[in-house]
């Protein structure tokens, strides 16, 4: 099996300029790796991989007992160890920490492990070959894209950080071996949310930009040419910086022991968490033991409030989002009130390129160029960024966040005038009030919309599908050059025929041929491509109505971010469709612009639907595995063009043809209804289900209703049930 082992050098550490947050959350990490990893968001192009792959260069060497596979400590080695047991005279070696990337496309057997099929059909042994975790173990464990990993693949990862330990059970191999691990992710939020479970299992967060900062943004791009053009020389330029950050960061885990928590720091991270209101205690048990490790990092022997202050910013913005609409970050001003009177030092201004620079390579730290910033006798300002920041061009403070006067208006814009003149005569005629935005309702759990027949997309929680994990419903003959699950029975079923022509003996192996191995064939749930097709015309304008559109498509959002599908946006109004938001993962995004969606105008309603066949057309040609769900939100009306009417029954009708699973939300309401939205779910052969009833719990109360009229007209009926697509089966 090929090795994801990362071993070849990287971009120093040291010369990562800025990303404050990120670089200090990787060094917590380092000292203690207890904490559970990091997670780390932001926008493409951040350097989120680069700085990752740099942190296992400043990491110490890992002691481990010669020839084990599953990277035992000789001092204390796992008892269960699959290569044990080890004598307490077992060889000794010593080799560099591991970065051991994760795939987000790779399959259960390869991160777990599996049977070594190569022994089993060539010497009818069953060994065991170790996957990605145990190569881990005691490392690092680097997932870039996290929020896009399979469902299967966050079941392992979850079990494996709950217990500290990897079990298979599977194709008659039964192992259980140790996998401590240092959790990394990095994530485009953009590309949507991760699962809430797997996410409060990384101890900290850090959010990274780009730099606004012109300054800072020249010298990321001239450190990374002068890499580029040169590694090798790059790399022995901040070779001495390196060695320095290394040497920290092992003095911090020597010396993390002997660093005191008092209880009255114990209460402030407590009263910190509590006024948060985060769930559980896993916040406060990160948030102690961050602080301990951000101490023994600034040379500190006692917590103190500035650790704690450190720490809770990593460790618990991430776990005060109840849903993926929330906002993410920490609210810091509530946390210097939470921490009490005394604040945290303002960290010095750091210099500016020109600077303070005496080998003009721009550093501003003289020869050898390491990019530290320059310490004062007393150590390190526990609030300091760490040094791994980089250079001396990193922008103060302001110069990456907004400035204040960007987000205040003037203060003499609000002032009333101090003229003696009359302020009825003098004030301006306001005109008409501006009308204020429409707010969704509070979302719902709505009914569940899912698609006939059996796919083969993304691992999600919508529709039927054949994946690589659930219920084993079969087995496949295996191609060559193929891998997949083995369905060890069925491979026993068909070597059996042939165990006499093949001159086996009795109590000897089973002879296997290649042409024998079968591969089980499971049944579990994927996620679909589901695309919002809003009209936004002038007939949709009633406050109470947009109210309520907003909310059931807010509420759809919401189911499709549970269920692991990609969702798109279209609106028409006007003269035309719009693509609001292409196909994404990223809810929260959609949401946002549903929310900016203006009304009013004509309803083009076949343009509406010929442009989500375009866009669904389009998403198909980039991902053909994963199935699409139009849902259309209209009252039927068509009044854009001649014959609107006409053009919207035959565009609805080339949906029909196109095969695309439809859903029309029928929008209408008052005493007189034209039934428009009726006619066109029948054109579009698919479901007509009022707004009212889109609500799961109006689906319980629709079937009770059914299910008692039933009862009381024919008890044969009684038996029938209404289908989660709104259709009476």
């Amino acid at each position: 099996m090929p090795s994801a082992v990362t071993s070849t050098p990287h971009y120093p550490f040291s010369a990562v300029v800025g990303a404050e947050d990120m670089t200090l959350a990787l060094v917590l990490a380092a000292i203690a790796p207890e904490l559970g990893g990091v997670l780390v968001r932001g926008e493409k192009g951040t350097a989120k991989t680069t700085t990752v792959r740099a942190l296992t260069a400043l990491l110490p060497d890992v002691a481990v007992v010669d020839g084990c596979r599953f990277s035992c400590d000789p001092v204390s080695p796992d008892p269960g160890c699959p290569d044990g047991p080890h004598a307490p005279s077992a060889v000794r070696t010593d080799r560099p920490a591991r970065l051991v990337e994760l795939p987000v496309a790779a399959s259960e057997d390869r991160v777990v492990g599996s049977l070594h099929l190569g022994r089993a059909l060539a010497d009818g042994v069953a060994e065991f070959e170790p996957g990605l975790l145990a190569s881990a173990h005691r490392g690092v464990l680097y997932v870039d894209e996290a929020n896009l990993l399979g469902d299967h693949l966050v079941d392992v990862l979850l079990d494996a950080a709950a217990t500290g330990r990897t079990r298979v059970e599977r194709e008659g191999v039964s192992v259980t071996h140790a996998s401590r691990f240092v959790l990394v992710g990095t994530m485009n939020p953009e590309e949507g949310e991760l699962r809430p479970q797997l996410l409060d299992r990384f101890g900290l967060s850090a959010e990274v930009a780009a730099p606004r900062d012109p300054r800072t943004r020249v010298e990321v791009v001239r450190r990374r040419l002068a890499y580029e053009a040169d590694p090798a020389a790059f790399l022995a330029d901040h070779g001495g910086a390196e060695r320095e950050l290394a040497a920290r960061i092992a003095d911090a885990r020597a010396r993390l022991g002997a660093v005191r928590l008092d209880d009255a720091m114990l209460l402030v991270v407590a009263r910190v968490c509590a006024g948060f209101d985060v769930d559980g205690m896993r916040a406060d048990l990160v948030t102690a033991q961050a602080a301990r490790a951000h101490a023994a990092w600034r040379g500190g022997d006692t917590v103190a409030r500035e650790d704690v202050r450190a720490a809770a910013r990593l460790a618990i913005a991430h776990r005060i989002r109840r849903n993926p609409f929330d906002a993410p970050g920490i609210d810091e001003d509530l946390l210097d009130e939470l921490l009490g009177d005394e604040q945290p030092p303002e960290p010095p201004p750091a210099p500016g390129p020109d600077d303070g620079d005496s080998d003009g390579d721009g550093d501003g730290d003289g020869p050898g160029g390491g990019g530290e910033p320059p310490q004062s006798s007393a150590g390190d300002s526990p609030a300091d960024p760490p040094p791994t920041t980089g250079s001396s061009t990193d922008p103060p403070t302001s110069s990456v966040d907004p400035p204040t006067s960007s987000v205040e208006p003037p203060t003499a814009s609000v002032e009333p005038p101090t003229s003696s003149v009359d302020p009825v005569e003098t004030t301006p005629d306001p005109g008409p009030p501006a009308a204020t935005p429409v707010a969704a309702g509070p979302a719902y759990r709505p009914r569940l919309f899912s698609l006939t027949g059996t796919g083969a997309g993304a691992d999600g929680r919508r529709s039927r599908a054949r994946t690589d994990r659930g219920r084993t419903v079969g087995s496949r003959r295996a191609t060559p050059s193929e891998s997949g699950p083995v369905h060890l029975l069925a491979t026993l079923r068909a070597a059996a025929p042939h165990q006499q022509a093949r001159g086996r003996s009795t109590g000897s192996a089973v002879r296997l041929r290649p042409s024998d191995l079968r591969f089980a064939v499971r049944e579990g749930r994927e996620g679909n491509l589901v695309l919002l097709c809003v009209d936004a015309s002038g007939s949709m304008g009633a406050r109470r109505r947009m109210e309520q559109v907003k909310t059931a498509v807010l509420s759809l959002l919401l189911d499709a971010y549970q269920r692991r599908d990609r969702v798109g946006l279209v609106t028409f109004r006007g003269p035309g469709a719009e693509l609001v938001l292409p196909p994404t993962g990223s809810v929260d995004v959609a949401a946002a612009r549903l929310d900016a969606v203006p009304t009013g105008g004509r309803t083009p309603l076949a343009e509406g639907l010929r442009e989500s066949v375009a866009v669904i057309e389009r998403a198909s040609r980039r991902d053909p595995d994963r199935r699409p769900l139009l849902v259309v939100v209209t009252d039927g009306r068509a009044t854009a063009g001649p014959d609107a009417l006409g053009r919207a029954s035959a565009a609805a009708r080339d949906v029909a043809a196109a095969g695309i699973r439809t859903v029309v939300l029928d929008c209408e309401s008052g005493a007189l209804r034209l039934g428009l939205a009726a006619d066109l779910a029948t054109d579009l052969r698919a479901d007509h289900v009022p707004i009212g009833e889109v609500a799961a719990s109006t689906l319980t109360s629709t079937i009770r209703r059914v299910r008692a009229g039933s009862r009381r007209t024919d008890p044969a009926a009684s038996r029938r049930i209404v289908d989660g697509t709104g259709r009476v089966a």
